[in-house]
């Protein structure tokens, strides 16, 4: 075992380069847009893999970046002349735009999805080779280890790695333990099931990989959470940020959920339960049909176990979090809450709607094996 140092400065504990007889052609593509800030180290990371170059497509397609991005993706292009890199343009600026771009110019009989805030082993390619090979996987990925840079990141990063903020079976909180799962991020896919299950989503502007997972399962494919396939996520930097996205997310759900009602499960209710339960508590007891202490119950109860969650995440990982846990906690619920609801309010003819968008139009997109 030796110490690999990424392009972008992290080290993983990884083995040695394997031989190349008769590897697949490996696909990797990332939608991107203005991540120069992060740029050198998820491609870089790409780039050092171990897996043999001359069997390595990396397509960066971006989302009309503003920001530098596609300048230095071209010369760190330029300066890994081994590995294949094109940048592809995806003028819809969004990821699932982007990943069916990116589809459409893969070679690979094996395509691995890597987002621009994502920093992936050494070794990464190959293990998720490794796992395709061995059989009986329609996909594969890795426990994903968030990490931030500031203080406000570490602690954000932290709520998002604990089952309190995330809730359970998924794949930033699981043990270190391979384990048959609904979704994984940053997956590899063989060609045959990527074949299968078609396009992705692209009305889905959160979501998408979730919605894309069920489809394949739904279909009898299986995903695997295989705990040396080793990635890291950099959080957001704010809880500006973070509210953002995870109101992105609550509003989203909404549509996957449409689609695919079997896909959800009881804990992602949970945030939009907590949110409308507190409206309409505060809602009655303006009317005067409850008492004002109603209100103060419900919001006593769900900031009790803020508190007693920031309590045991601090105490494990420094007491300095303790200040900012329980505004990153609370962000992420009630901002998905209310993005929740603000989808069931913004979709309510949609029910009944399982189409699929691609390419401007709405289509049914079978799933065959």
């Amino acid at each position: 075992m030796t110490t690999t140092r990424t392009a972008g400065g992290t080290e993983f504990e990884a083995p040695g380069r394997p031989e190349a007889d008769a590897l697949p052609l490996v696909t990797v593509v990332m939608p991107v847009r203005n991540e120069v800030a992060h740029i050198d180290r998820s491609l870089g990371a790409v780039l050092g893999q171990d897996y043999p170059p001359e069997r390595l497509q990396v397509l960066v397609v971006d989302g009309m970046s503003a920001d530098g991005t596609r300048e230095r993706v071209l010369e760190m292009r330029d300066a890994s002349p081994s590995v294949l890199v094109t940048l592809v343009d995806n003028p819809g600026r969004i990821a699932p735009k982007a990943l069916n771009a990116g589809l459409r110019e893969a070679r690979g009989e094996v395509v691995v999805r890597v987002d621009g805030h994502c920093e992936v082993a050494p070794d990464y390619v190959r293990r998720c080779v490794e796992h395709l090979s061995a059989g009986g996987w329609a996909g594969v990925g890795g426990q994903l280890e968030t990490v931030g840079e500031t203080p406000t990141a570490r602690s954000i990063a932290l709520a998002m790695s604990v089952p309190f903020g995330v809730g359970g079976g998924n794949f930033r909180t699981m043990a270190d333990r391979e384990v048959e799962v609904d979704t994984v991020a940053f997956p590899a896919y063989p060609r045959t099931t990527l074949e299968s299950a078609g396009p992705y989503d692209e009305e889905l502007v959160r979501n998408q990989d979730d919605e894309y997972n069920y489809r394949i399962r739904k279909a009898g494919g299986r995903l695997l959470l295989a705990p040396d396939v080793r990635a890291r996520y950099y959080s957001r930097a704010s809880f500006g940020r973070l509210w953002r996205q995870y109101l992105q997310y609550g509003f989203w759900k909404v549509r996957v959920m449409q689609k695919h009602p079997g896909q959800m499960r009881a804990r992602q209710f949970a945030p939009g339960a907590l949110v409308g339960g507190l409206g309409l508590a505060f809602g009655l007891a303006a009317a005067g049909f409850v008492h004002a202490w109603a209100v103060g119950a419900l919001a006593s109860v769900y900031a009790l176990g803020v508190v007693l969650a920031s309590f045991l995440v601090a105490g494990r990982h420094g007491w300095g979090h303790l200040v900012r846990l329980p505004v990153a906690f609370s962000c992420m619920h009630m901002a998905y809450g209310l993005g929740f609801l603000a989808g069931l309010v913004r979709f309510a003819v949609r029910w009944g709607d399982a189409t699929t968008e691609v390419g401007g139009r709405r289509v049914v997109v079978g799933v065959s094996r």
